[in-house]
């Protein structure tokens, strides 16, 4: 297959997924789409290389996630983290749920060692599963060291829609809200500076704006990924921090000094390319999933899915009435342990855009939706998964 042949084949997916989504009003998220469709691609015709023939191998999906991560960083500011310790403590519970209820229940119908490599690439990413992957094998345990990249492959498959279900209810209620007048639009501290990066680059205040070029953005949101990555090694004797979730601390501090303004990937015309080339690795992790592969693990895959999306409906559902956070956003936060970045944010664009054509009320679901789902994310997916998953392989 020539590359070109290639990238408009896996384009096309990724364009059919858009159009489902809106399609269905975004009741099938794209995201879910285009695993199923990459999923019967490789099962068919694909060569197992198409992404990386294409154009996209992995060091560049690396590239882009340093990009996107810190770019998100700059959606938050550090008052907004302060203001989301509710979704940490119900992130965390989630977690908790998925924990107890694999090792309550699901010990007794998979076996210990199908749960301990379970869990961690259930509550985290790519990181996580490899790591539950490579000690499997170092166990000469073969099937579960498949078992956990293949989990991780297809969470996704319960989260997506789900996701999807509960955002969609909880849009809902707060347009109702605003509607009615009880609710407003949560102004953050640089909203005001939003239209205009100027205002919003404190550090740079006095350099004229036409040097202020496509090619300088990228160089400072580069420049405070590098920084992000040599904190993470300058750190690991000590203690073990992925360059990813600095990546987004980064963010929201170059940002609030004024290093950086909101949203500068957009700004530098450069966001739809470096979600697609992240998206498109994300799926190249279908390749691994054979038909035969699925059949010999579905019934344990099944079975720890349901089980880890139970308990963290349990956990999050209770959390929630004690912080008084609707039991919608609360189960919302706890599953994007299944996926995490960029799927959370992917799906919580689509909802909105799905709910309302009013720039105001996409603006007010956007301050009150998509901030939880994003701390969400990285403290499942990048924090918590990655320590569990440095403890569980030892437990093999």
């Amino acid at each position: 297959m020539s590359q070109m042949l290639a990238l408009v084949i896996i384009i096309l997916i990724l364009f059919i997924g858009d159009l489902v989504a809106v399609r269905t009003k975004a009741w099938i998220p794209s995201i879910f789409v285009c695993a199923v469709l990459f999923l019967l691609g490789y099962w068919t015709f694909f060569p197992k290389d198409i992404v990386a023939l294409a154009g996209v191998p992995p060091v560049v999906a690396t590239m882009m996630m340093y990009l996107l991560i810190t770019n998100m960083g700059t959606l938050l500011s550090i008052q907004e983290l302060k203001n989301q310790w509710k979704t940490i403590v119900i992130a965390v519970s989630g977690i908790l749920g998925i924990i107890a209820i694999l090792f309550g229940i699901g010990t007794f119908l998979f076996g210990y060692e199908t749960i301990i490599v379970a869990i961690p690439p259930l509550v985290g990413g790519v990181v996580s599963a490899l790591i539950m992957s490579e000690g499997a094998k170092e166990a000469g345990l073969v099937s579960l060291s498949v078992f956990a990249i293949v989990i991780y492959v297809m969470q996704g498959f319960a989260g997506y829609p789900l996701t999807s279900i509960m955002l969609k209810k909880e849009g809902k209620r707060l347009l109702e809200q605003y509607r009615n007048g009880h609710l407003t639009i949560k102004k953050s501290e640089n909203t005001a500076s939003l239209e205009n990066g100027k205002t919003e680059l404190k550090l740079f205040k006095n350099m004229p704006e036409k040097y202020n070029t496509d090619f300088f953005k990228f160089f400072r949101l580069a420049f405070v990924g590098y920084l992000a990555y040599l904190v993470s090694t300058l750190l690991a004797p000590i203690v073990t921090v992925s360059p990813f979730v600095l990546c987004l601390l980064f963010g929201v501090i170059s940002t609030s000094i004024g290093f950086l303004e909101k949203q500068v990937l957009q700004k530098a015309n450069g966001f739809g390319f470096a979600l697609m080339a992240l998206m498109l690795f994300i799926f190249d992790g279908m390749k691994q999933a054979t038909p035969s592969m699925m059949l010999e693990i579905l019934y344990p895959l099944v079975g720890c899915i349901v089980l880890a999306v139970i308990g963290m409906y349990l956990f999050s559902f209770i959390v929630g009435k004690i912080l008084k956070v609707s039991k919608e956003m609360a189960f919302a936060v706890s599953l994007t342990a299944l996926y995490g970045f960029p799927a959370d944010y992917i799906i919580t664009a689509e909802v909105i855009k799905s709910l309302t054509d009013d720039e105001k009320e996409r603006e007010l679901l956007t301050s009150h939706m998509l901030p939880p789902m994003l701390v969400g994310g990285f403290i499942t997916v990048t924090i918590v998964s990655v320590i569990l998953a440095g403890f569980f392989v030892g437990l093999l």
